[in-house]
């Protein structure tokens, strides 16, 4: 299983190692990561392996959040995000 995370809000240093790092606190594993930076803003979607989370989804949430205060973070199992987006 896989979630989708997404992240925006106005470049800083170290929001990438922020997030890859509550990612690894919940046990979560970091496939792949796309960021770009248009002038001060900042966007990023990674999608992470839930396989072996040591907490709810939720709960992993509310970790990146608490690690990027400042930053829009958004996490979806990817069936939900698959259904959102069939066609």
């Amino acid at each position: 299983m896989r979630a989708v995370i997404t992240v925006l809000g106005k470049d800083m240093v170290g929001i990438l190692a922020k997030v890859s790092t509550a990612c690894a606190e919940a046990n979560a594993n970091v496939v792949e990561v796309t960021q770009s930076v248009l002038e001060e803003y900042f966007a990023m979607i990674m999608l992470v392996d839930i396989d072996k989370i040591n907490c709810s989804l939720e709960e992993m949430k509310n970790g990146i959040e608490a690690a990027v205060p400042e930053m829009k973070v958004h996490v979806m199992h990817e069936d939900i995000f698959n259904s959102m987006h069939r066609i």
